[in-house]
């Protein structure tokens, strides 16, 4: 039980572990939500990949089986990552970097393009976009030393 309140503790010490924890958690459950009838609109139309796909998660966000897919295993990279400051910060990070490359190839990618494999929409882009400036922000703004 000690070493259960220790991990706790220090945890709590280290808010760049909490935050890519949280944010591991919640891509997680996004990934399994993509997956549910009704939460996911059109999930009729689930195809694996492709811009074809017209699910909606939350009937805004297209998805299909591999954007979902993504979403869960980035949930487990962030939980796995977590575990320490480093790896939270590289979680944070490069995962902040990845959603901005993401959005600028959502920007250049038509919607109807077969280069739209994932597939992402107009709501997606605007998410990527925030996604990438917050873990980017989060990831360098919670391990600054404290004689920056």
């Amino acid at each position: 039980m000690a070493s259960n309140s220790h991990a706790v503790a220090t945890t709590a010490r280290q808010p760049v572990r909490l935050v890519a924890q949280v944010v591991g958690a919640v891509f997680l459950l996004v990934g399994v939500l993509g997956f549910v009838p009704g939460i996911t609109s059109d999930y009729h139309s689930l195809m694996f990949a492709g811009h074809h796909s017209e699910a909606k998660l939350l009937g805004l966000f297209q998805v299909s089986v591999l954007h979902n897919v993504v979403h869960l295993l980035f949930g487990v990279a962030g939980l796995l990552l977590a575990r320490s400051v480093a790896g939270a910060r590289a979680y944070l990070v490069g995962g902040g970097a990845i959603y901005l490359v993401l959005w600028l190839y959502g920007l250049v990618v038509g919607s109807d393009s077969a280069a739209n494999f994932v597939p992402l929409n107009t709501a997606d882009n605007w998410l990527h976009l925030g996604l990438g400036v917050g873990m980017l922000g989060l990831g360098v703004a919670l391990t600054r030393s404290s004689t920056d």
